[in-house]
């Protein structure tokens, strides 16, 4: 069809979680007749091309960010690392003016990715964080977020508005921008009963050195006891490969599909208190233990927050040990409260000429 629009949809590489809850955003695109243009790099890139192989895509710079080893300088870090960031920042910029100027794209979908935007075709920001975690500057980093976000013609906040929201305080700032439309809950897994194959799945994501060090911990951990664990390590590589040892079944990584049938075969799933991670075992109805990213602000808060709400158990992850699990029979595990919206409804922004 000739009257196809082309939106460029650009997620943050920053774990997969940015990637991942784009997945259902770009099914919707394709289903109402838009053609994505995917645009990421690093693993985030690698999983969508896995996802989507039809699909064109570019590669954009690379933000670097990875994380202290050290928890108390993750803020720190992330200073040292800005002007990195805001050098790649410039490039997709540049990248994506041109693409404006080619006529190759007639809208934007940005998730977290400061420089994709165009004030010459409608731009979106998708981001649960309103107010934007950072210790003693909260307000400042809050207020730089702000900022970015009135840049754009719409800000979609993958939550609901009131009751049985997900993000808290992260979403739900006293006061919220004019273009913020909360869009409910993205999850690209659905719900299904079968048969119990594994007592523990290990969920890994998130830049390094702390996802491995949770992998190098939740092995020794886990290791030989009474319980069949898989674990998806969480690295997008060219090839597949798992392998068993014990009574661990380990793969690099998992498709969606195969990675909601896993989750649904499990008893009991850990991971990282990422938002993404959050929305995807909620639309699953799972029992989980949380061990937050050690400094970052927002997965310790939401980690904190359900675990105060009586919901999901975590800990520090210095603190793990098998012992901690036995404190998930005094919670009550992620519940399914809100109905997903049809995001079709919100394309509308797109039909402007």
């Amino acid at each position: 069809m000739q009257n196809q629009k082309t939106i460029l949809v650009a997620p943050l590489n920053w774990g997969l979680g940015h990637a991942t809850r784009c997945i259902p955003i770009i099914e919707a695109l394709l289903k109402n007749d838009y053609i994505p243009l995917l645009a990421s790099d690093g693993s985030a890139l690698e999983l969508l091309k896995k996802e989507f192989p039809d699909l064109n895509h570019i590669e954009l710079p690379s933000y670097q960010i990875t994380y202290a080893k050290n928890a108390k300088a993750f803020k720190w870090k992330l200073l040292f690392d800005s002007p990195k960031m805001i050098k790649a920042i410039k490039k997709e910029k540049k990248i994506v003016k041109e693409l404006v100027v080619a006529g190759k794209i007639q809208g934007i979908i940005s998730d977290n990715r400061l420089g994709v935007r165009s004030k010459k075709v409608p731009s979106v920001f998708i981001t649960h964080q309103l107010n934007v975690l950072t210790g003693n500057t909260t307000w400042l980093s809050t207020k730089i977020h702000l900022d970015i976000i009135k840049k754009y013609d719409a800000c979609w906040v993958p939550d609901v508005e009131g009751i049985g929201n997900l993000s808290g305080k992260l979403g739900h700032p006293e006061e919220v921008p004019s273009n913020v439309t909360y869009i409910g809950p993205l999850s690209r897994m659905k719900k299904k009963s079968l048969k119990k194959k594994y007592d523990i799945l290990v969920l890994l994501s998130g830049p390094e050195p702390q996802r491995s060090y949770l992998e190098e911990k939740l092995m020794l951990e886990l290791h030989n006891i009474d319980k069949k664990v898989l674990f998806v390590l969480g690295k997008v590589e060219e090839q597949q490969h798992c392998y068993t040892q014990d009574n661990f079944r380990v793969y690099n990584f998992m498709g969606s599909k195969v990675l909601e049938k896993a989750i649904n075969e499990s008893e009991l799933v850990i991971s990282r208190s990422g938002y993404t991670t959050i929305m995807d075992l909620t639309i699953l109805e799972k029992k989980v233990f949380f061990i937050p990213t050690p400094g970052q602000f927002e997965q310790e808060y939401l980690a904190k927050r359900l675990k105060g709400l009586g919901v999901v158990p975590s800990c520090k992850q210095e603190k793990f040990s098998v012992n901690e699990l036995g404190s998930l029979v005094f919670y009550k595990g992620l519940k399914k409260e809100v109905k997903q919206k049809d995001l079709a409804t919100f394309f509308s922004l797109f039909q402007s000429e």
